[in-house]
């Protein structure tokens, strides 16, 4: 049998293929975008005699963009075949103009993965590592299988307590989550399966070892009718000479967190020390490992450097290779025209693909060094800088439970009020701290929050996956204890109804302090009123409805002598010494009268 490919006689040079679209198309011309951890982007345009071609026949569809070049089949003969498949989703299509014998259209082609950014969500993710948080948004939310993606990780990640989705569009959140621990991703196709694929790596191991092109000028490259690479351009930076990381942890409060990292080992190109604060890890890891544990500071402070070093050395170049494609490797032969950087080879980081009827086929490609000692790293997308607080409510295991639901650390679970998940009652959030007025250590002010108070959660430094509780708050369902009709109180009162009441109105101030243990036990300073604030009585009632001792080891003062405004010492006891005194002495002349 031979093995020899199919003769396939085409008149166009490359071929647009839209499921279930069965008119014919001539592709006029196309230009597209890659990029590494970017979705490309294909505008296609083509002819037709069908003059109906109609959007629904287009939006949504499956497509493909078939790169085909001359191959040579022997004895001379050259017959255009196949080289590239590009296969995506058809997400755009414009009618441009039409004539008796056909229609002008364009289509743009992207990968399935853009279509992600028109999905915009709140959401919460718990004890989950990046990759798995990734996987459920592909699986869950937008229907990917298996053999949709792929991730090929030389590390492994771990789980986060809690990571939170606002405000954003899916695409943008796994792509700023993706960048934040250098992971990238780039698109192949399945021509089996004839789908898109999207692959991850954080490492040079996931880069494609492609190709070897000869430096060519376009003059001399149509006569050779050889792929070549020409408009070599190799652009040097001074960047960051060192990463240094520094974060805080409350659980460890007092653990070195900094951190400092040289990725390339003393390079003398570099110059300055670039400070990252709050990378949001939980240990500092080690330094002068290269490969730290995933997530330390030490990793993000070598993920940061190697982002920079990124930007040290750029190329750029034109190839007429259609095979080419981001996260491939390419070398380039020839003589002195060939800087050594292009000679030792270059990784593809982006390029802009063109063609028309009349014009060939052309990449424009950018590209980094293909280095031992760093990888292409993704800038981390923006994260969202949360300003304000969210309405939440504190949440508990227990149904209707009397008290708060704390861990050994004094903090709480919530539930943020945007999260539409269905959680565990009671695990709908991290442990989250709450901010008091007054803390130390072991002494402070705590008030337990039962389930359902309403609360408003804050953000250090407007970080999203930091949560705290900012303050308490009342609401329909839970109403205030100090309105208008008591307004001139001051009132703390638990759930049990135990008191602390202060009133300020002007010449009927009080003071109450109250149980209801035992009937009700009280101590009333001041303006003494009853439940229907009409008085009863002035300067101070102790009172209970149970026993009731009073004890004092080194004795007890009890006096009617006035002291006015507490002037003077507690246990001035002279005037009522006089007083005994007196009395003593009438008695006495009582007795002698008698």
């Amino acid at each position: 049998m031979s093995n020899n490919p199919p003769l396939r006689f085409s008149h166009n040079h490359h071929l647009l293929s839209v499921k279930g679209c069965d008119a014919e198309s001539d592709v006029l011309a196309f230009e597209g975008d890659e990029a590494l951890s970017t979705p490309f982007s294909y505008r296609i345009e083509f002819t037709s005699g069908n003059h109906a071609i109609s959007r629904e026949m287009m939006l949504m569809k499956p497509g493909s963009l078939t790169l085909q070049a001359p191959v040579d089949q022997g004895y001379g003969i050259k017959v255009q075949q196949p080289v590239r498949v590009i296969q995506g989703v058809v997400t755009g299509f414009e009618r441009l103009g039409t004539s008796k014998d056909e229609t002008h259209y364009a289509l743009t082609l992207q990968p399935r993965l853009a279509l992600l950014d028109r999905s915009h969500q709140n959401a919460i993710y718990q004890d989950m590592a990046v990759p798995q948080i990734v996987e459920k948004i592909l699986r869950e939310r937008h229907g990917m299988r298996g053999q949709d993606f792929l991730f090929s990780l030389s590390k492994e990640y771990p789980r986060r307590e809690q990571v939170m989705q606002y405000g954003e569009n899916d695409l943008h959140f796994i792509t700023r989550l993706l960048g934040e621990v250098g992971i990238w991703f780039r698109f192949t196709t399945d021509t089996r399966l004839n789908i898109d694929v999207v692959e991850f790596y954080d490492s040079q191991q996931g880069y494609e070892n492609g190709l070897t092109l000869p430096s060519v000028p376009p003059s001399g490259q149509h006569s050779k009718g050889v792929d070549s690479v020409w408009e070599m351009e190799s652009h040097h930076n001074v960047v960051q000479k060192q990463v240094s990381t520094r974060d805080y942890n409350y659980r460890q409060a007092t653990e070195d967190m900094n951190t400092l990292v040289d990725a390339t080992r003393g390079d003398a190109t570099t110059y300055g020390d670039a400070y990252h604060w709050a990378d949001n890890y939980l240990t500092a890891g080690n330094s002068h490992d290269r490969n730290p544990a995933p997530e330390s500071g030490a990793f993000y402070a070598r993920i940061r450097h190697e982002c920079y070093l990124n930007g040290q050395t750029q190329t750029r170049a034109v190839t007429s290779c259609p095979t080419l494609s981001p996260g491939m490797r390419l070398k380039v032969t020839g003589g002195y025209e060939v800087a050594d950087v292009f000679a030792q080879g270059v990784v593809v980081t982006a390029m802009h693909s063109h063609a028309r009827r009349d014009k060939d086929f052309g990449v424009r490609f950018d590209g980094i060094p293909d280095s031992p000692d760093f990888s292409f790293r993704p800038e981390p997308g923006s994260r969202p800088v949360m300003a304000g607080t969210l309405p939440a409510r504190i949440t508990s295991t227990t149904e209707n439970d009397t008290y708060g639901h704390i861990d050994k650390d004094g903090r709480y679970r919530v539930n943020m009020l945007f999260d539409r998940d269905n959680w565990e009652t009671g695990f709908e959030s991290l442990w989250v701290r709450q901010s008091r007025p007054y803390a130390g250590d072991t002494y402070g002010l705590h008030l337990p929050l039962l389930a359902g108070t309403e609360v408003a959660i804050g953000f250090e430094d407007g970080n999203p996956d930091r949560p705290y509780i900012a303050g308490v708050l009342h609401d329909s369902a839970h109403g205030d204890h100090v309105t208008i009709r008591n307004y001139k109180r001051n009132v703390l009162r638990t759930p049990a109804n135990n008191k602390i009441r202060l009133d300020d109105e002007r010449g009927k101030e009080h003071i109450k302090v109250s149980t209801e243990y035992g009937g009700k036990s009280q101590l009333n300073l001041g303006h003494l009123v009853d439940s229907e604030k009409q008085q009863r009585g002035e300067g101070f009632e102790l009172r209970t409805d149970s026993w009731g001792a009073i004890r004092a080891q080194k004795g007890m003062f009890i006096s009617a002598d006035g002291q006015t405004k507490a002037q003077g010492q507690v246990l001035e006891m002279q005037p009522a010494v006089s007083n005994l005194g007196d009395a003593r002495e009438q008695m006495t002349s009582i007795s002698d009268d008698a």
